[in-house]
């Protein structure tokens, strides 16, 4: 049997989303952990989106950083700092707002993270070779667009 018996409730599209994203969200986390410490063996697993975040849009300030991934300033000046303590980020003044710091990857930072995502990367295309391109690429939409409207 490949799925189970909906229980009770008038929506079983979501019943189904719900049970498939649990399953995807645990495996993502495992595989985060995983990449963070192919990133660096002391990273945390939640910065590693950090990281990725650094290597796609260049600078941000910590702000930023922690708006887009959902967290405190508390949390992201600690995670920071962690990152800073690894050699994997670096910090400067903003020169738009001296009162600011911008936050970017060094070049072991961004040569870390350029081998992880390629390795990660390699391996989506392995895995998925049976996929048409265009159901990635849907996959990939539907990705962008839930992730979209769940932003805060």
């Amino acid at each position: 049997m490949d799925q189970p018996a909906a229980h009770g409730g008038p929506d079983p599209e979501f019943l189904s989303l719900e049970r498939e994203l649990t399953v995807f969200l645990r495996r993502a986390r495992a595989n985060q952990g995983e990449m963070a410490r192919e990133v660096h063996p002391d990273l945390e697993s939640a910065a590693y989106g950090l990281l990725v975040r650094l290597d796609e849009w260049g600078r941000q300030r910590a702000t930023e950083l922690a708006a887009y991934i959902g967290v405190g300033k508390a949390t992201m000046s600690r995670q920071l700092r962690a990152l800073e303590e690894l050699g994997l980020v670096a910090r400067e003044p903003d020169p738009a707002d001296g009162r600011a710091w911008l936050v970017h990857l060094t070049e072991e930072g961004r040569g870390r993270v350029g081998q992880v995502r390629e390795a990660r990367r390699a391996r989506y295309v392995s895995e998925l070779a049976h996929w048409d391109p265009r159901e990635v690429a849907e996959l990939a939409r539907l990705l962008h667009q839930l992730n979209r409207g769940m932003e805060k």
